[in-house]
């Protein structure tokens, strides 16, 4: 089993990751331009193809902690794909902030797909409803891959509202990218820490 501290590796993720967008008093805003400047990409073993675009003004604003938990609940699935529910607000700019993350077993128990639990799905649901909040989007590991997501994953979306957050563990340091996903057509968003 691999173990990693996420808080070590904190500092080392401005490195990783693209610099940040924002001033270093500002949040931290991760981007991926070496991943996001193919304007297509066709996907392995399908006749399929679709589009990456970043939407610009929109954001996945997301809290340190909750940051810590997406990377520590990848790292603890590991050799499998973990997998949660975002729960947070949506605001009227388009901006999601995702407060917290609900936590579920990989029920598929695979390293190349992931399937929540839907009993943690309903749980997340009350709970969202009973915070005034709503569950609004979906994070799982990539185990050996980049933070892209498969001709899977792009199939299963089930809601074009919701944000996919994919953290891959292919490397050392962990990587992190948000998109929606609307009828087969993946638009990568920008994920901004802070607050």
């Amino acid at each position: 089993m691999i173990s990693y501290s996420w808080r070590a590796l904190r500092l080392e993720a401005t490195t990783f990751f693209a610099p940040p967008v924002a001033p270093a008093s500002g949040p931290l805003i991760f981007g991926f331009p070496a991943m996001t400047s193919p304007s297509s990409r066709t996907s392995v073993g399908a006749s399929a193809r679709w589009r990456v675009r970043t939407v610009l003004g929109v954001s996945l604003l997301v809290t340190a902690d909750v940051l810590d938990d997406m990377i520590v609940h990848a790292l603890d699935g590991y050799p499998l794909e973990a997998c949660a529910l975002l729960v947070g607000t949506i605001s009227d700019d388009g901006n999601t902030r995702v407060v917290r993350l609900a936590r579920s077993p990989n029920l598929a128990a695979s390293a190349l797909v992931y399937t929540i639990d839907p009993k943690v799905h309903l749980r997340a649901e009350r709970d969202a409803d009973d915070d005034g909040l709503a569950v609004v989007g979906v994070m799982h590991s990539h185990t050996h891959t980049d933070p892209f997501p498969s001709p899977t994953d792009v199939s299963s979306a089930p809601d074009p509202t919701w944000h996919y957050v994919i953290v891959s563990l292919r490397d050392a340091s962990p990587a992190l990218r948000s998109y929606r996903i609307v009828d087969g057509i993946v638009i990568e968003e920008p994920v901004v820490v802070g607050g």
